[in-house]
Order: structure tokens, then C-alpha cells, then sequence
């Protein structure tokens, strides 16, 4: 849709000093600059050593500007694009479109990667330089129209004419989260390992970097950034893991050799009341460890209250013959003892009742009362 501002525009393109970088840009963004300036400076990388008043002038701040207001403008396209998705299809979807080989592509489709300005001698990577200046362009346009401009710039632009939204995110490009997420699901420990970088004929960096699945090391890929290695690796080793069964076997006894020593403990168990632990055994065992006493300590036990319940039942039995017996022999007393009725009693052979008491043997009390009464009988 053309605007007011948009004729106008054409209208004073002839005029203009910079009228090929303004016809340029209309071919690329799809309207004509209000402030040729931000564009200017978001097409000059910081190999060229541009300074005004003693500051760096190159794209870096509007790349993080740009960086923030596409995540902004993909979020709230793919949102209303895909109703009813769940947050994580969104997220992943998202990060494909902006991801860096993605915005290094359309920066080389659209030719803006011949508008930037840089030093040959220190050129990095053109991936990540012509990525980095389609962020910086996204800001220069917020700059310039807003956020609206940028939002009908990812969509009429970007993903009408250049990129299929709903092929991308069928698409599978993060590798590293796909093993990552395997390693999960099997539990198996997956490292990724740097194993150096250095720098190419051109100076940029260049890194390579491996997968470390139990300790068993699977692929390596390199890449112009840590995480470009890593997704290289990661895509590799997922391709022998399908197609390599000795390797997957390999990782899975490594798996099984580390598990069976993870399950052996390797120190008691501590107390958690004020009792001492019991010693532990030369094998580094303990019936504190284990929960469990030995058998001997339980047969002891049992023997101790056993002998306990014996003692009790000792007790008590004793008690009670005790009792019987003093039963008894209040009963023989009883039987011995004469009733008020009959003074024989039971046992007659124990009774000295019928014996006349002639026969009795004398007493020396009664010898003298019998001396002393023969004389006064003798006196009268």
C-alpha cells in the first residue's frame, strides 16, 4: 500500500545526494528512508574504524536495538499465525526465523550484504556480518517509522516473499536440543566438549567442539562460533547413533558399567537420634547403613526377651505358690484347732483331753502343793 509520505518521497529521490543508497534500500525494505542516517550507520561495520567525536561509529548498537524489535515483530507474527500452538512449538519456531544462518541467508538474497561497508583485511565471517546488519537495518527502521513499519517489514517483506512460515517451522534445525532431549529420555550423560580454536586465513575464529556420550566421544563439527560447533556435532552424532548400531551399544555398557557402581553406597548412612552408629564391616557395610541388625544381634535380642518373659512368668508363678501355700497352711491350722462344739476336733491322736490327769507326770509345782497339803492334813 502506498502512501502520501511515499510519493513524496519518490518525488525528491531525484534530488537526493545519496539517491542509489535510497533506491537500494526501496528495493530492499519496500519504502524509502525518512532518515538516511540510520541506515548509513547500520551498513558500516566496525572494521572500518569510524570515529566522531572520539566515538565508534558503526552498527553495533542499532544490531542490539534490531536484535530486541525482530524478537518483538517474529514473537507477535508467529502468535497470530499459529492460534492454539503451545508455548514451546512458538519458541522454537521463533528461533528459526531468527536465527543467525537464517538472517545471514535473506541478508545475502536481499544484497544488503553489498551495501555494508567494512576493512577487507579484517572482514569476519560474511554469515554473521551480513546477520548482524539485517538486525541493524530492523532497528534503523523502528528509528525511522516505528514498530509497525517493522512488523509489516518482517511480514510483507520476509515471510510473504522469502521465507515459507509454515515449512520453517516443520523444519528441525537445533540438533544439539534434539540429542540433548534423547540423552534425557534415556538417561544417558551427553557433554559437548571444546577441543580448540584458532583462527583462519582471514582472522576470524574458528572453533571445534565434540560430543562426549557416557565418556564414549561421538562426532565433532566446527564452526565460526562455539554454538555453530556444537549444532555440527550434535547433527553428526545423531546420524551415527541411527546408523552405527555398534556405537549406540557401546554407549549403553558404558552407561551400564557407570550405574552399577552408582548403586553401591559409598559411605554409612548417618544417624539421625543421639545413639553412636554401629561399626561398619571391612567391606564398608553397617547394619547403621543398611537399616537391618545381624542375625546374631537379633537372636540375642530374642534370647534377652525371652529370658525377661521367663523371669516375669517366674515371678508371678512364685507369687502365687507363695500364696497357695500360706492358703494351705491356714487350712491344716485350722483343721488342727478344736471347734467351739466339739473339743476333739478333727484329729483325735493329737488331742490330750481324754487322758485323766493321774497319769500325767507331776510337776515339781505340784509335788510341793501335795507335800505342803499332806502336812496341814497331818497337823489337824
Amino acid at each position: 500500500m502506498t502512501t502520501f509520505g511515499d510519493i513524496i518521497d519518490r518525488i525528491r529521490l531525484p534530488f537526493r545526494k545519496d539517491k542509489e543508497l535510497y533506491s537500494s534500500l526501496r528495493d530492499i525494505i519496500g519504502f524509502y528512508p525518512r532518515n538516511i542516517q540510520y541506515y548509513r550507520q547500520a551498513l558500516m561495520h566496525k572494521s572500518v574504524g569510524k570515529r566522531e567525536k572520539g566515538r565508534p561509529v558503526n552498527n553495533e548498537r542499532l544490531e542490539f536495538l534490531g536484535d530486541a524489535v525482530l524478537d518483538a515483530a517474529v514473537g507477535h507474527i508467529v502468535y497470530v499465525h499459529f492460534p492454539g500452538k503451545r508455548e514451546g512449538f512458538l519458541t522454537n519456531t521463533r528461533s528459526k526465523l531468527v536465527s543467525r544462518e537464517t538472517l545471514g541467508r535473506l541478508a545475502r538474497e536481499m544484497g544488503l550484504h553489498r551495501l555494508i561497508k567494512s576493512n577487507s583485511h579484517g572482514n569476519a565471517h560474511n554469515s554473521y556480518m551480513g546477520g548482524n546488519a539485517f538486525e541493524a537495518i530492523v532497528g534503523a527502521i523502528y528509528l525511522d517509522r516505528g514498530y509497525e513499519a517493522c512488523i509489516r517489514f518482517m511480514e510483507k517483506k520476509i515471510l510473504k516473499e522469502m521465507i515459507n512460515i509454515d515449512k520453517m517451522a516443520r523444519k528441525e534445525v537445533n540438533f544439539k536440543s534434539k540429542l540433548l532431549e534423547w540423552g534425557q529420555k534415556n538417561r544417558v550423560d551427553i557433554r559437548f566438549e571444546l577441543l580448540q580454536q584458532e583462527k583462519d586465513d582471514k582472522g576470524s575464529p574458528r572453533f571445534e567442539c565434540c560430543v562426549m556420550l557416557e565418556g564414549v566421544r561421538g562426532e565433532s563439527g566446527t564452526g565460526y562460533s562455539k554454538k555453530e560447533a556444537d549444532q555440527k556435532a550434535a547433527k553428526l552424532t545423531l546420524e551415527c547413533l541411527r546408523k552405527k548400531p555398534q556405537f549406540i551399544e557401546s554407549v549403553f555398557d558404558a552407561k551400564s558399567a557407570r550405574t552399577k557402581m552408582e548403586e553401591r553406597p559409598v559411605s554409612a548412612v548417618p544417624r539421625v537420634d543421639d545413639r553412636p552408629a554401629a561399626a561398619e564391616s571391612p567391606s564398608g557395610d553397617s547394619t547403621a547403613a543398611s537399616g537391618k541388625a545381624s542375625r546374631p544381634s537379633r537372636r540375642r535380642a530374642k534370647n534377652t526377651d525371652e529370658i525377661g518373659q521367663n523371669g516375669a512368668q517366674t515371678a508371678k508363678n512364685a507369687a502365687a505358690g507363695a500364696s497357695s501355700d500360706a492358703a494351705e497352711r491356714k487350712a491344716a491350722d485350722a483343721s488342727l484347732r478344736p471347734s467351739a462344739g466339739n473339743k476333739k476336733g478333727a484329729d483325735a491322736d493329737f488331742s490330750l483331753d481324754d487322758v485323766d490327769i493321774s497319769l500325767k507326770t507331776p510337776s515339781r509345782e505340784d509335788i510341793i502343793d501335795a507335800a505342803e497339803q499332806a502336812a496341814f492334813d497331818g497337823k489337824e
